[in-house]
């Protein structure tokens, strides 16, 4: 089965990166979903995790919303038929090469207008068997790492058998008290959060 791009890369560092598309609905991306670009001319792909949208403004919309009564076929005509700019924002948490999995940050970031793609369940039962890639998010400044966090790993539960989520979710809080013990209100919260 062909991967289907979800956007194009807008700008990018070792740490993550920024990609652009339109609004696909309804494949529109979301909060912390497992994404890939490729790096090292398609050698390494990044594997990364949502955490920031941005719906860009657009001067025809700032017309728009002033007008009193808007039709309805002029909002579907704005959403179906014209470019919405959607900024999406990726935290990167690993990396896959020849060697397999890495848990640490890319040797390189991804290039200008590379596609960036969705992670394919398998893809995301793999590089989650390992939790190390929780190191990255939890070490994150300046955006939401606990609901990464938590989010990640309700996928991450959710590709697995029935069975084996209660298990998987328990082993997550283990390492997650590990890397927090010095940090009890946060590790606390992060606990109640991946329990839902």
């Amino acid at each position: 089965m062909a991967e289907i791009p979800i956007g194009r890369m807008l700008r990018s560092a070792t740490t993550g990166f920024t990609f652009g598309c339109s609004v696909p609905e309804p494949a529109v991306p979301i909060f912390g979903t497992f994404v890939k670009a490729p790096a090292q001319r398609g050698a390494t792909h990044i594997i990364g995790l949502i955490y920031d949208i941005v719906i860009e403004d657009d001067p025809f919309v700032r017309q728009m919303i002033a007008t009193p009564d808007l039709p309805e076929e002029y909002i579907l005509d704005q959403r179906e038929n014209r470019q919405v700019p959607l900024e999406v924002s990726v935290l990167a948490v690993g990396y896959k090469n020849g060697d397999g999995v890495n848990y640490a940050l890319p040797p390189q970031p991804p290039i200008t207008l590379d596609s960036v793609e969705l992670c394919s369940e398998e893809e995301i039962v793999t590089f989650t068997r390992s939790l190390d890639f929780l190191r990255l998010i939890l070490a994150a400044r300046d955006l939401p790492a606990d609901e990464l966090v938590a989010s990640a790993l309700q996928q991450a539960a959710a590709m697995r058998p029935v069975d084996e989520r209660p298990r998987y979710l328990k082993e997550a809080g283990r390492y997650i008290a590990r890397q927090l013990s010095f940090d009890l209100p946060r590790l606390d919260n992060l606990l109640r959060r991946i329990s839902m």
